[in-house]
């Protein structure tokens, strides 16, 4: 299974330094050449490896960590998204609600993405929280997962708990979902929870 994070700003570089405590390999990509992104990712680890996005969308689980609107752009690269798992990271605070069309930010995103396997996940926590040790008081870190495709619920699961992370599972996106979506000017009610799990 191989893995990448498209955006590399400060919540992709939070998930890519999760990847890089447990050693295990992520490509990094954003608008940026992979030139500009070496240095930053040498800082964090290793295994981060930054490339184009063309080279990061080879991957089979992609972690959509660009702002909100960006996501149509990444969408547009392939036309068809089978085969591969897309987490969504971003947040559409501040993005207008009638921009979205009625819709949870995470359906727009689910939709754009045709094909693909689909979850919500790990956006609920400031970028410092996820990029810290998600072992903390004798527990770990919650983050919480949704999706209308229950054979990715596995996958999401496991890879969460590998990175160190206490994945719970929410349900649909429209039940779920919507407890951990900014749109508007509001905040879900789960967004910003720090959460721990006991061992």
């Amino acid at each position: 299974m191989s893995y990448s994070i498209i955006g590399f700003g400060e919540v992709g570089q939070a998930l890519a330094r999760a990847f890089a405590r447990m050693g295990m390999e992520v490509a990094v990509a954003s608008r940026r050449p992979p030139t500009a992104l070496a240095p930053q990712a040498r800082a964090i680890g290793p295994t981060i490896i930054p490339g184009t996005l063309q080279e990061a969308l080879q991957a089979d689980v992609i972690f959509l960590a660009v702002p909100f609107r960006e996501h149509a752009t990444v969408a547009s690269v392939l036309a068809n998204w089978q085969g591969k798992t897309i987490i969504d990271a971003t947040n559409a605070y501040g993005v207008p609600v009638e921009e979205l069309g009625g819709l949870q930010s995470s359906a727009v995103v689910a939709k754009a993405f045709a094909g693909a396997k689909f979850v919500k996940g790990f956006n609920h926590l400031p970028a410092g929280l996820l990029a810290a040790d998600p072992n903390v008081e004798g527990g770990r870190r919650v983050v919480f997962l949704a999706s209308d495709d229950d054979s990715v619920v596995p996958l999401a699961a496991t890879l969460a708990e590998r990175l160190g992370f206490a994945p719970v599972w929410l349900g649909k996106l429209a039940e779920g979902g919507a407890l951990v979506e900014a749109r508007g000017r509001t905040w879900a009610p789960l967004i910003f929870q720090d959460l721990v799990k006991a061992n």
